[in-house]
């Protein structure tokens, strides 16, 4: 069965690497078929990923950003620092 969404192509990847990383010896048999269907799978994720990069392009091109402007845009201003009270005072601090 061919995986046709980033779920499952994802998932294929995962259990093929849990196989490989727990195998004890390999197992050279059944390593064409893992390694096709991973090749097939990181196919379809690079699919997935490559579509969803271009249309948050696309919707941020429209919008003037850039997907990097969010790493870049600086820090919200920060509430003015406030002095602390006298402890001493009878004063209510607000």
């Amino acid at each position: 069965m061919a995986t046709r969404t980033f779920k499952e192509a994802y998932g294929v990847l995962q259990q093929h690497a849990q196989t490989l990383r727990t195998q004890q010896e390999p197992n050279i048999d059944d390593l064409l078929s893992i390694v096709t269907e991973s090749v097939d799978a990181y196919k379809v994720c690079k699919e997935r990923i490559d579509a969803v990069e271009k249309a948050l392009e696309k919707a941020l091109g429209d919008t003037g950003a850039t997907p990097n402007d969010a790493a870049r845009s600086p820090k919200p201003p920060s509430a003015p620092d406030r002095v602390a009270p006298d402890l001493d005072s009878d004063d209510v601090p607000f």
